[in-house]
């Protein structure tokens, strides 16, 4: 079985994904670059949903990195308790945003690189606030990018470092950003983790797992 698209055929991929989801956007509520990093942070291991829901009322009383200081981690905990990883997630939020403070005037980095040196932002995170707060090129590799991304074929890794680098490789670097989120969509709607809905996808005469199941 061939593991990865060709040029041509990854680009077939895009242009489906284009017509399918011509509007994907990020599905997490943010008006600021400080809301999207906060938010980003409480996603991990959360929906999108459920982190919408916490954030609604917290970002009526957090506007700033200053805001958040003086909340506190224990009140902060208290807010974001559903979110999960709660007590870590509101310790690393602090701590970002005293760095914040203190290094950068109270305005989140721009480049992924110091976006990295923040407590609780790992590449996805940083690639995340980077693409959609500062309008950056990045393909942020999430679980619904890697599974989607590896069983259509644009990417052949085992790990998510290894599936960004291919996917950068594969597509265009100004597909990089709506990629990621159509993709996302994708995942969410048809190629699911348990039960993808092969039969109602576009791309399935295109998908390298489907044909592989298929014959």
């Amino acid at each position: 079985m061939r593991k990865k698209l060709m040029k041509k055929e990854a680009l077939e991929v895009i242009d489906i994904l284009k017509r399918i989801y011509p509007e994907a956007k990020p599905e997490l509520n943010f008006k600021t670059p400080l809301d999207l990093l906060i938010a980003t942070i409480l996603s991990a291991q959360c929906t999108d949903i459920r982190v919408n829901k916490v954030t609604e009322p917290l970002f009526k009383i957090c506007r700033t990195a200053e805001d958040y200081i003086e909340l506190g981690e224990e009140k902060l905990s208290e807010m974001i308790k559903s979110c999960g990883l709660y007590k870590s997630k509101s310790k690393n939020i602090i701590a970002t945003c005293n760095i914040l403070k203190e290094e950068f005037g109270g305005e989140v980095p721009k480049t992924i690189p110091l976006l990295m040196k923040l407590p609780g932002v790992g590449r996805k995170t940083a690639n995340v606030v980077a693409s959609n707060a500062f309008g950056i090129q990045a393909i942020a590799v999430d679980t619904h990018v890697f599974r989607v991304s590896n069983r259509i074929g644009l990417a052949n890794a085992k790990n998510v470092a290894d599936t960004e680098m291919q996917l950068m490789k594969i597509l265009p670097k100004n597909e990089w950003t709506d990629t990621h989120h159509r993709l996302i969509y994708h995942g969410r709607r048809v190629c699911k983790a348990r039960n993808p809905l092969c039969f109602e996808c576009d791309i399935n005469l295109v998908c390298l797992d489907y044909k592989y199941r298929r014959n």
